[in-house]
């Protein structure tokens, strides 16, 4: 069982990953004032001191302890902290990203230490500091602060002392509601606003003041990210999820990268390096070394990845600045495949490694030089070009080895959005083939019936769907693909008859009331009672009666489909497992 502090937007996160885990958790917030909505977590509110908190703890079994309270809440840490290391549970951080601390800021680590030479001051540390703020009036500096809008609030902000004349609110980060020479700000990261709210105090000229984050406990586990959180809690408590995330090869290749830079620079070899993912948060991520390189092992999770296990190396290596135009240049070496057509990130003849992972591998890098250190990064898979083969890889046009991908850095087990990401990969190079049509089937045996009909298309030409029937058509439209042919096998083509766009069996069932009604428009009396699978139904039709039942199931599959094709042409095909097409 879990037990998760929060009360912020990393509370609100941190509900989010949990909830993909479909097992019960239990979200404490000390007012209970968030609004959030809980389908598998259980909400507890009021503050926990530390005898209440290791009662609760042993009571309901708590294994993982999620601190995602806010930065400031020091107390709580440190409760945290005490009892997790009492009951011997771990705990993780979910901390904030923060941005470097600007040297034109004023840095304190307590409200005493604020300067006295300022006249005025619009402090937005919130209603619990105006009780330390108080004493700085008597030394005649005019006070303003900034609460949140709320009756609790206001009254907390009445009884410690503060006049309703002191009193401002707002809820834009970039909004300075009075007119001050100084403003006090927490540093409260990017999710806190801190770097708009420093934005608009410079553009208003004012003294910026900025009190000190607390230390984090060193027995927690720090992340910063959702994945993070997600790869800890899969860490330190496997069964909560069913199935496990992975890595892309993009992040193993940056890993890879950034490893053997460091190996170069530092002569230092560490057993996990820091990656920062697109998301901006950073994972920890195992590494080992070559003799001249360094190389991260493909974990793809519960994916069905067949880069799983593979080792994805980098070859980092000093160079000359001479003729270039950026510091860093990525090449890709042995089992990286090439791209050979258009539709792709880089054109044909550029190494298969894809935007996304090549801006991953710059931004992870760059920190680690300067202008004085140009380097070259070869990437490398040792079994790539024997893995490639078992990927759709020959048919998108890239030859020679695998591709380096990732949108996220992280793979979720059978994900969707991977899935359908390429889905628009292969619409994309259809589409770039110069193909005048473009034709989408559920998998290879549907395609290889349909290919007799389309025998002058090239191979890149045809993309499977899987389930993902509208999105593949909403794709093709987004692509402005004008003739789409769509083949269906009947068990598919019942569902989409009735208007499932996504066929997959958890979302979408055979109707036999449909099928029934199905069969009464097309005339056939048919008893369907004894079916549990929608393809026997070609064994009790009369032969005579098919093709207009295919007729009727095509009709009301274009009903649904058309729509989604606004400016194309869209040519339905249904397909029985003989190879029949109507």
């Amino acid at each position: 069982m879990i037990l998760v502090f929060g009360g912020t937007t990393e509370g609100r996160k941190a509900v989010e990953v949990l909830e993909e885990g479909g097992n019960t958790y239990y979200y404490s917030t000390k007012t209970g004032e968030q609004d959030i909505t809980l389908h598998h977590g259980q909400r507890i509110d009021g503050a926990l001191d530390a005898e209440t908190m290791q009662t609760f703890c042993r009571e309901h079994g708590i294994r993982l302890i999620v601190d995602a309270a806010h930065p400031f809440a020091s107390q709580l840490h440190q409760t945290i902290a005490q009892v997790s290391e009492l009951l011997n549970v771990p705990p993780i951080r979910y901390e904030r990203i923060y941005p470097e601390r600007d040297p034109e800021i004023t840095w304190i680590d307590d409200y005493s230490q604020i300067p006295r030479d300022i006249h005025s001051l619009l402090a937005t540390t919130g209603v619990q500091s105006i009780a330390k703020l108080k004493p700085l009036e008597a030394e005649g500096i005019r006070i303003y602060y900034r609460i949140l809008q709320r009756e609790s609030s206001i009254a907390l902000a009445l009884k410690q002392g503060a006049s309703q004349e002191q009193l401002c609110y707002f809820e834009d980060p970039q909004d300075i509601p009075v007119e001050a020479e100084a403003i006090l700000l927490k540093e409260s990261g990017l999710s806190g606003g801190f770097s708009e709210k420093v934005e608009a105090a410079k553009a208003k000229g004012m003294r910026i003041i900025a009190l000190k984050r607390s230390q984090t406990p060193a027995i927690f586990t720090i992340v910063n990210g959702p994945y993070g959180l997600r790869r800890m809690v899969e860490k330190l408590l496997p069964e909560f999820y069913s199935l496990h995330s992975g890595l892309t090869t993009g992040t193993c290749a940056t890993a890879a990268a950034i490893a053997a830079t460091i190996k170069l620079l530092k002569n230092e070899t560490p057993e996990e390096v820091p990656v920062v993912l697109p998301n901006g948060e950073t994972i920890h991520v195992p590494v080992r070394y070559g003799e001249d390189c360094a190389y991260c092992v493909k974990d793809a999770g519960d994916d069905p990845d067949v880069t799983n296990g593979l080792e994805i190396g980098a070859v980092v290596e000093h160079a000359l600045m001479q003729g270039r135009r950026s510091l860093i240049v990525i090449e890709g070496g042995m089992g990286v495949g090439t791209f050979t057509l258009p539709g792709f990130d880089y054109p044909p003849g550029s190494p298969a490694i894809n935007k996304a992972p090549r801006e991953m591998i710059c931004k992870n890098i760059e920190p680690l030089i300067d202008e004085h250190t140009p380097l070259n990064i070869t990437i490398f898979v040792p079994q790539g070009e024997e893995i490639a083969r078992r990927t759709f890889n020959p048919r998108l046009g890239i030859e020679g080895g695998i591709s380096i991908i990732g949108v996220s850095g992280i793979v979720k087990p059978f994900s969707e959005e991977a899935f359908i990401d390429s889905i628009r990969k292969c619409m994309t190079v259809a589409k770039a083939s110069g193909s005048d049509r473009v034709v989408i089937n559920s998998g290879g045996k549907s395609e290889r019936f349909v290919k007799g009909l389309y025998p002058d298309l090239p191979a890149q030409a045809f993309v499977e769907y899987g389930n993902y029937i509208g999105e593949t058509l909403k794709i093709a439209h987004e692509l402005d693909i004008r003739n789409v042919t769509l083949g269906v096998m009947l068990g598919k083509a019942v569902k989409l008859a009735a208007g499932h766009l996504d066929t997959h069996s958890r979302r979408a069932t055979m109707d036999k009331a449909f099928v029934k009604q199905l069969l009464d428009e097309a005339h056939c009396d048919v008893d369907i009672t004894p079916i549990t699978l929608a393809r026997e139904l070609w064994d009790l039709l009369p032969k005579e009666k098919a093709k207009a039942f295919a007729q009727v199931i095509i009709s009301h599959c274009a009903n649904h489909c058309a729509p989604l094709l606004p400016n194309g042409s869209l040519t339905i095909l249904l397909i029985t497992d003989e190879g029949t097409i109507y």
